[in-house]
């Protein structure tokens, strides 16, 4: 201890007051403290820093007593025997150290820092903050370290905009809060509140933030001595070479479209062109829109360029000096006032300066010396500062995808296709769905309106990277598996090649050698698949092999050129797609059947096959599939089955063409009608035509009818009758005699001889066969007339109905009161006429 430092020891004990202009209080701390050096430092945007000595008679201070606890460095001025307040400084203690020790006393060295520095103690390798601003984002992490309304200001110009994520990466909350604020030109700065005695922080982008109205004297000391005047000295400038103008460029995938470039842009106008050079450009310093040229919005592509030429001109000019004045603060524009006649400071100072930093240093011995830095003041140019660098990520970060639904089965995504995630390392509460911005995919293919997309659903672990490595711009760079979303493709498949969908939409390719097999199957429709190749159940039990297309609902086949399906071999895929030489020649074999049997039917004048259409079909469009037609194939036989009906139509032709035999067996009907005409030809074993049962009717509707043969024709009845009947006439001729019946009248002749054998032969009256008919016990051509209402369908009763049959013989009948009349039996039964007679 210096002798100096003893007297005024003795002298404060004396006098029971201090001699120091200094004074420490801590009131958690109830030993005496007297300050015997300290150091400081303050500048914008920069926490102010203290490096206290002091002595006590108590040897021994408890550390728990200083740590994180409030304290005040006060700086007086005056006489000794009469100081007044100058400066406090009000801060924590973050750092305690007791230096030496003696008989009388100890020395302790403290550190003395706003409450903010402990905000370095707070680091997080991994903080997320959703659709906030760089203000929002400070203040919540200021009310978060318990900082109250009072104790923090912001003084803003712009209105920055929400975005849609800020990380915070690898950093301190500190070092977090002074890079967000650097990327947008905020800058900070501390006064005391005057009320409490305690710090305050101010966040300020605009020169109105700043102190107005200091101002001191240009004044040398002299000597040892200031003279008590309070003044500044020694003062230097120092002018750089600066960059000349700023561009910044930028890509939103959002608006591809829109170019986010700024203009070159030049802070002073052109006015700095002979000391400043060079020209920044940026890529990707994260702006959505370009912005006015001349007044730009917050975080537009100008408003970067803007403020990062402010900070190249903010180290374009430093003045420094020293002073005596304790309360010079970062952020005042001082002025500094000469009595000399003759100027002698640098126009530079004309506007005032911006205070940016100090240097106090003081000691029991020492006058207080104040080495402080500024830059011009500016009414166009705002002091910005240093852009901080951003944390790069390396590798990538491990996330889930959300969904705002709980349980949610499908993918929740915007109208862009992005989705959120919640990141692994986010401990933040926040809105279900809303915890991240909307990222993107990343995928192997894409491009406009295709690529590959496979949505992920809720719950999917996904690895986050980032453009750049920017902790601000993830995208999901690829889907993972884990213990709750287990691989679907394992050491018990490690041979299969499998896309599956959550519904189980599924792709699958089985490499194993000797059981290759592609299976494409949905669970809808019972199972619709299509499965190549070795085909195996679920338990990959061999179930067929070659191609199976099997569904539950509907299957359609269609291509609109032609259609080709071949059971014809083409070993190894070694033919052409349409090689349909076998089938050709099916259809060329039964073209030739078709052309010899046409030879003999037209021999026969039976009517001829169509045989130019079928050339025509063949040539012109199933060879090749020139047109669109369906072409079957099978070497070994086609067949159709169903237990329903099988329909087959042509809008022109139905041909049909067999080197064998043709059967159709049909367990009741077989009809067949013809608009024009039906030819049946029978080259070599003749026509047959049976009914096991029921009648066999042959009709000429329209014209007559013949039956010709090269030998015998046999009519014959086994039960029952023969009837031949003709509404003219009736010839039986052979050999020149003939039997004619016409008119009623039977005639005979005979060019030789008339020969009739009977037992009996008798002679009636004259009677016409529908008269006849009448008197036969049984006929099988018969009719009960019946009458009946035709609205209430109740039978009509003593209606007289007259009948005329085909031979022209009139019957006049009554009904009875059931409507009906008599049987009426005859061979014309079909043309009887009734006509209803009005009843009396």
């Amino acid at each position: 201890m210096s002798i100096i430092d003893t007297l005024q020891n003795t002298l404060s004990a004396i006098t029971k007051t201090t001699l120091n202009r200094y004074r420490l209080d801590i009131p958690s701390c109830q030993s005496p403290l007297d300050v015997e050096d300290f150091v400081g430092t303050e500048a914008l945007s920069e926490l102010y820093c203290y490096t206290v000595h002091f002595t006590s008679t108590d040897k021994d201070i408890d550390a728990s007593q200083l740590l994180r606890k409030s304290a005040s460095l006060t700086m007086g001025t005056g006489l000794l025997q009469n100081l007044s307040e100058q400066k406090v400084v009000h801060g924590v203690v973050t750092s305690f150290e007791r230096i030496s020790g003696s008989k009388d006393q100890a020395v302790y060295q403290i550190t003395l820092s706003p409450f903010l520095a402990l905000l370095r103690n707070q680091f997080r390798t991994h903080r997320f903050f959703v659709n906030k601003s760089v203000p929002e984002v400070v203040e919540q992490i200021l009310q978060d370290h318990g900082f109250k309304d009072w104790e923090y200001e912001f003084v803003l110009k712009q209105i920055y905009p929400k975005r849609e994520q800020i990380n915070q990466y690898q950093e301190s909350d500190l070092e977090f809060i002074e890079r967000l604020l650097s990327e947008v030109g905020i800058f900070y700065l501390f006064t005391l509140q005057s009320d409490t005695q305690t710090e305050v922080v101010h966040f300020a982008d605009k020169q109105s933030a700043y102190e107005f109205g200091k101002t001191l004297s240009l004044n040398s000391p002299s000597g040892m001595s200031d003279s008590g005047a309070l003044s500044v000295w020694d003062v230097s400038v120092q002018h750089n070479v600066v960059q000349a103008n700023v561009t910044t460029k930028d890509y939103n995938h959002r608006e591809a479209q829109k170019v986010l470039q700024s203009a070159k842009v030049d802070m002073t106008r052109g006015e700095s062109d002979e000391v400043t050079y060079g020209e920044v450009y940026h890529y990707k310093p994260r702006h959505l829109d370009t912005g006015d040229k001349t007044d730009p919005t917050a975080e537009t592509a100008n408003f970067l360029a803007r403020l990062d030429h402010e900070r190249f001109l903010s180290a374009q000019t430093t003045i420094v000096g020293l002073g005596n004045d304790a309360t010079l603060s970062p952020g005042q524009v001082l002025t500094i006032t000469e009595t000399a006649i003759v100027p002698t400071l640098p126009t530079a100072m004309n506007n005032g300066l911006l205070i940016t930093g100090t240097f106090f240093s003081a000691s029991r011995k020492d006058a207080l010396v104040v080495n402080w830095m500024a830059v011009p003041y500016s009414e166009t140019l705002c002091w910005r500062p240093a852009l901080l660098p951003r944390p790069k990520v390396s590798g990538t970060m491990m996330a889930r995808v959300t969904s705002a639904k709980s349980n949610d089965i499908y993918a929740w995504q915007d109208t862009s296709g992005l989705y959120r995630v919640k990141f692994d390392a986010d401990q933040d509460d926040k809105a279900q769905g809303q915890e991240s911005m909307p990222v993107r995919l990343a995928k192997p293919y894409g491009g406009d309106v295709y690529g590959i997309h496979f949505p992920l659903i809720q719950g999917t672990e996904v690895a986050i990277a980032f453009h750049d490595g920017d902790p601000d711009r993830p995208y999901i760079a690829h889907a993972l598996h884990d213990s709750r979303h287990t691989d679907h493709v394992t050491e018990k498949n490690n041979t299969r090649n499998v896309i599956r969908t959550p519904a189980f939409n599924k792709l699958r390719m089985e490499d194993k050698r000797g059981e290759e097999h592609i299976k494409l199957s949905t669970e809808y429709g019972g199972k619709t698949q299509l499965n190549l190749g070795h085909n195996v159940d679920a338990q990959r039990v061999l179930r067929g092999e070659g191609a199976e297309l099997r569904t539950d609902d509907w299957v359609a086949v269609r291509g609109g050129k032609g259609v080709f399906i071949s059971a014809d071999k083409q070993p190894s895929a070694g033919g052409e797609m349409l090689d349909m030489s076998e089938a050709l020649g099916q259809l060329q074999q039964a073209q030739s059947l078709a052309e010899s049997l046409s030879s003999a039917a037209e021999t026969a004048k039976a009517e001829l096959a169509d045989l130019q259409t079928q050339k025509a079909l063949l040539s012109e469009a199933l060879n090749e599939l020139k047109k669109s037609v369906l072409l079957l194939s099978a070497p070994e036989g086609i067949a159709q089955v169903t237990p329903k009906t099988l329909q087959l139509s042509a809008g022109e032709n139905i041909t049909a063409t067999s080197g064998g035999n043709t059967d159709f067996s049909i367990m009741k009907k077989l009809t067949v009608a013809a608009g024009e005409r039906i030819s049946l030809y029978a080259q070599k074993l003749g026509i047959k035509l049976f009914a096991s049962k029921g009648r066999v009717e042959i009709q000429a509707q329209g014209d007559e009818m013949t039956l010709d043969a090269l030998k015998d024709i046999r009519i014959s009845s086994s039960e029952g009758k023969i009837i031949i009947s003709a509404k003219k006439e009736i010839i039986l001729t052979s050999g020149g005699g003939y039997i004619r019946i016409a008119d009623g009248t039977v005639e005979c002749a005979a060019p030789d001889k008339i020969i009739e054998r009977g037992a009996v032969w008798q002679k009636f009256g004259g009677q016409s066969i529908s008269q006849a008919a009448q008197k036969w016990e049984s006929a099988d051509f018969a009719i009960t007339p019946e009458v009946r209402w035709p609205y209430s369908d109740s039978p009509v009763a003593g209606q007289i109905i007259k009948l005329v049959s085909g031979d022209g013989t009139v019957q006049t009948l009554t009904t009875a009161s059931s409507g009906s009349a008599p049987k009426q039996s005859g061979v014309n039964i079909d043309s009887l006429k009734a006509y209803l007679q009005n009843k009396e």
